[in-house]
């Protein structure tokens, strides 16, 4: 009894050794340091002025190296600036002859909370109720207008001051008709999910050729300054286009000082500022945006506008804002909106 019980135990004893060994073969020895990486900041979540304090736990490497989205910097990086949204820090870490890589998704705010604003109404104009509103601008004293929805979507040019529809040229059904701008003597109009665009001869809105969309994937607003093109997708990016190629070239994340600003329509550059109709609120607003950094420097107040207008079931939204140079007012209506207002923007008391 007693020898069988130890011929019985030295084998399993030999066999949990050589399991234990195949183990160890598998996993490759003993894993690597389980690093990470920290920035002194809740939720890493920062704004412009202030300083990461970029440290490895978990381990102690004999070298570190710091990047912001591939760019070195130092372990106590002051944020002075860079453009704003959601950016990539990575620290390369040296032990001996291997390296590893921690990374880690760092969200930079508006430095400061945005100014609000109101309106005062100057003079209110008719306005084609049945228009789907997505577009708005002045070339002189000619408006064009984009509207949408698949079958109704326009382009028009429009005698603001009594509502006249002077010339209106139809989009194919199978296009959505989105926001518009001028510029060296061109329209440019967007579609919604075609990714497409449209360019049309200003003198006799004949369209002269079409472009593709390449990183963006929707077309919700278009403005330019001159020399650029700047086109909102519906998401918190505004794409920076070459005006000749059409090329999406850059980016920029519009960014308040809490959070990412999602659905941004209509544009319209003013004075070096972009003015952007939104979904965000829930409200009737617009924002203003400087368009370097990304930062949400204003909010437009429009409670109010949408009851003045003529109430019927297909009654939206505020969209379409455009500023007319000589007058230095702002026009703004909305989709399916029987009233074009003429406002002034002004601090909110």
């Amino acid at each position: 009894m007693i020898l069988l019980k130890i011929q019985f135990f030295y084998p399993m004893k030999i066999f949990l050794s050589l399991l234990f060994a195949l183990v160890l073969l598998k996993c490759g020895g003993p894993s690597s340091p389980n690093y990470k990486m920290t920035t002194g900041h809740k939720a890493d979540k920062v704004k412009w002025g202030d300083t990461l304090k970029l440290k490895i736990k978990n381990g102690y490497p004999e070298k570190v190296a710091y990047f912001f989205d591939e760019t070195p910097i130092a372990s106590d990086h002051v944020l002075t600036h860079e453009p704003l949204g959601e950016h990539i820090l990575k620290a390369v870490i040296t032990e001996g002859d291997s390296t590893h890589e921690v990374t880690s998704k760092l969200l930079l705010l508006a430095a400061a909370p945005p100014l609000l604003y109101t309106y005062e109404i100057i003079n209110t104009y008719p306005h084609d109720k049945t228009a789907y509103t997505q577009g708005l601008e002045f070339d002189g004293e000619m408006l064009y207008e984009s509207t949408g929805l698949n079958g109704k979507s326009t382009l028009r040019t429009v005698n603001y001051k009594t509502g006249e529809i002077i010339e209106s040229k139809p989009l194919d059904q199978t296009y959505f008709g989105e926001g518009l701008t001028l510029l060296n003597d061109q329209i440019i109009q967007l579609t919604w999910k075609a990714q497409k665009g449209f360019v049309y001869d200003k003198a006799t809105l004949a369209m002269k050729k079409s472009f593709p969309f390449q990183e963006s994937k929707e077309g919700w607003g278009l403005c330019n300054d001159g020399t650029y093109l700047y086109k909102s997708d519906g998401t918190n990016r505004i794409w920076i286009l070459d005006a000749n190629t059409f090329k999406e070239l850059k980016s920029l994340q519009v960014m308040t000082h809490k959070s990412a600003l999602k659905n941004i329509n209509e544009l319209e550059w003013v004075n070096g500022k972009i003015y952007a109709n939104t979904y965000q609120f829930q409200k009737e607003v617009s924002v203003i945006i400087d368009p370097k950094a990304g930062a949400v420097e204003g909010v437009i107040d429009f409670s109010g506008l949408k009851e003045k207008v003529e109430q019927h079931p297909q009654l939206n939204v505020l969209n379409g804002i455009a500023y007319h140079k000589t007058r230095n007012t702002f026009f703004v209506t909305g989709k399916n909106w029987s009233k074009l207002f003429e406002v002034n923007i002004v601090p909110k008391k």
